[in-house]
């Protein structure tokens, strides 16, 4: 016992080979830096619609667009001026060629104006509220042979959208009779 005790107290601790591991760091890491899957995420900024404090005369208001998504119809107006065209959907779902076209002449008569406001029935389904708000901020159009995103009205305000009035007008004629 007392030589096996004196073999090991004589001896000097073995060094250890980390030559093969650090290879294999080496090229493990790049490869994992290389297949590794990075998400992006896209942040789409929206404001609450901004409240009227002050009366003014109705022809020196500006335009102010308004889009009102209804699970029936989508409604374009101006706040101040009213409805400007009621798009009613169809068996497929809304229809966005319609809302585009429509939002396309009103950009002609308005380029100055970048906000828009869009209201939403409660029981509108998320991938409709996206379509209506891509076909809101942009529009994909043919210049020079190619395809080209413009912008139309890309600072959407969103909210709830206030009940219809020829839904309640027709519920209301419906309790008189």
């Amino acid at each position: 016992m007392r030589r096996r005790l004196r073999r090991r107290a004589g001896q000097q601790p073995a060094d250890i080979n980390i030559t093969a591991f650090m290879n294999l760091m080496v090229i493990l890491v790049p490869f994992l830096l290389i297949t590794a899957v990075f998400s992006r995420i896209t942040i789409l900024e929206l404001n609450l619609p901004a409240a009227v404090t002050e009366k003014q005369p109705l022809e020196s208001l500006p335009f102010s667009l308004e889009v009102i998504v209804r699970s029936t119809s989508i409604d374009v107006g101006d706040r101040q001026g009213g409805l400007i065209r009621r798009i009613a959907a169809t068996e497929q779902g809304h229809d966005y060629a319609a809302l585009s076209e429509l939002l396309q002449q009103l950009k002609v008569r308005f380029p100055d104006r970048q906000d828009a406001t869009l209201l939403l029935e409660p029981d509108i389904a998320y991938d409709t509220m996206v379509q209506v708000m891509d076909n809101v901020r942009t529009v994909r159009v043919v210049q020079a042979g190619s395809l080209q995103t413009a912008e139309l009205f890309p600072d959407i305000s969103i909210g709830d959208a206030p009940a219809d009035s020829l839904q309640v007008a027709a519920s209301d004629k419906g309790k008189r009779q």
